[in-house]
């Protein structure tokens, strides 16, 4: 029985032509290529063999270099713009979040244009009356405006309460001449006599005797004296037998006069004014008659109610 050989593949073909060749002597110089022959026709895929098991994952190579980036290409032309979708549905609102913090305060912006100004509103209800604020500084005065016409008298009121007396209230003048008064010396403690009245205004300032004067109301009395003695000595005044200290005058030497002024306030009524010698002193004192000539000279006691 004939056993049939399957047809040689391709790889025993060229094996054996390879064979043929090499038995054939010598291999001569490769001849020119020649052109390409044309594509055989594609075999028909065989069928798909079973798949092999899968081996085993090997290791992760290491990580490859990064290439360096490529230059930016030219950018496309921008694609027409396509319609635009419908609207969705708008979604449910959702819960407020929690308040952020306050940014910083950025800087003011720059005023706007003043708007136009708008209608005037209605007037608004009258607000509470607010404190007075203080008074402003006076204004200058202005100039007087013109008389007025003068009003009708009215009725005469009720007379005032008398004001205070002032000036010359009272006042009397008495004196003595040298010869015929005063011929005894006034000791000490004795009072010096003025026996005769000059100019009397009323009855306020009278005489009680030739040495003694009565001041009837209460007041201030201007009193002044001039005596002429031949002796160094003194006077005073005394009110209600008591000496007014204040009011002594003296002369060291010579014969000029005595002379006093001094103001006498009472506080009772129908007060004794005197003209003295002060107890104490050891000379009687003449008056001097007719001192400087043949005509008697005077000695005046002058009382001047002031107030």
């Amino acid at each position: 029985m004939r056993v049939q050989c399957p047809p040689p593949d391709g790889r025993e073909l060229l094996q054996e032509l390879s064979g043929a060749i090499a038995e054939a002597g010598p291999q001569g110089l490769a001849g020119a290529l020649g052109p390409q022959g044309l594509a055989g026709l594609v075999g028909a895929i065989g069928a798909l063999g079973p798949q092999g098991l899968a081996g085993a994952l090997g290791p992760q190579g290491l990580a490859g270099l990064v290439g360096a980036i490529g230059t930016l290409g030219p950018e496309g032309l921008a694609g027409a713009l396509g319609p635009r979708g419908l609207a969705g549905l708008a979604g449910a609102i959702g819960a407020l979040g929690p308040e952020g913090l306050a940014g910083a305060l950025g800087p003011q912006g720059l005023a706007g244009l003043a708007g136009a100004i708008g209608a005037l509103g209605p007037e608004g209800l009258a607000g509470a009356l607010g404190p007075q604020g203080i008074a402003g500084i006076a204004g200058a005065i202005g100039a007087a405006g013109l008389a007025g016409p003068a009003g009708p008298a009215g009725a005469t009121g009720p007379a005032g309460p008398a004001g205070p007396a002032v000036g010359v209230l009272g006042f009397a003048d008495f004196f003595a001449l040298m010869p015929p008064n005063n011929t005894a010396t006034v000791a000490a403690n004795t009072d010096v006599s003025f026996p005769q009245d000059g100019p009397i205004s009323g009855t306020e300032i009278t005489r009680v005797n030739a040495s003694a004067f009565n001041l009837a109301a209460i007041g201030t009395y201007q009193v002044l004296f001039q005596v002429g003695v031949n002796q160094p000595g003194q006077l005073i005044l005394t009110l209600n037998g008591a000496d007014l200290a204040y009011t002594v005058v003296g002369r060291a030497t010579g014969t000029t006069q005595i002379v006093g002024m001094a103001l006498v306030r009472t506080s009772v009524i129908n007060s004794v004014l005197t003209v003295r010698n002060p107890a104490g002193n050891t000379e009687a004192l003449t008056i001097t008659p007719l001192a400087g000539g043949t005509r008697p000279v005077s000695a005046h006691l002058v009382i001047t109610r002031i107030a």
